[in-house]
């Protein structure tokens, strides 16, 4: 979709394509379950958790954090990136009400 369309949907719509999309792979999946685990991590330790090339695994890393899911701070020559807790209390909160099986009704189909 065009950046010329997201003026049809509402904020909290454009936040949640936004996050669906930096967890559309399953190496940011994999990322965010070890970062959680681990309470933090340098870069390095990530690609021999995941197993991809440190450069794939950049990528993964920069889509996560543009996103707020993750940040990263600078320690030498390495960077440590660790779970954004606001991040994710966004996501929960966007997708709560999407996945709220409360509201569903029994007479669909």
């Amino acid at each position: 979709m065009g950046r010329s369309k997201t003026n049809l949907f509402t904020p909290a719509q454009n936040r949640a394509a936004t996050l669906a999309k930096a967890l559309g792979h399953p190496a940011r999946i994999a990322i965010l379950e070890y970062l959680v685990q681990a309470d933090q991590c340098i870069n390095g330790d990530l690609v021999e958790e995941i197993g991809l090339a440190q450069a794939t695994i950049s990528q993964h890393l920069k889509e996560l954090k543009n996103a707020g899911l993750i940040h990263g701070t600078i320690s030498g020559t390495a960077v440590c990136y660790c779970v954004n807790p606001t991040g994710m209390e966004e996501l929960k909160g966007l997708f709560g009400n999407l996945t709220d099986l409360k509201q569903l009704k029994n007479n669909c189909c």
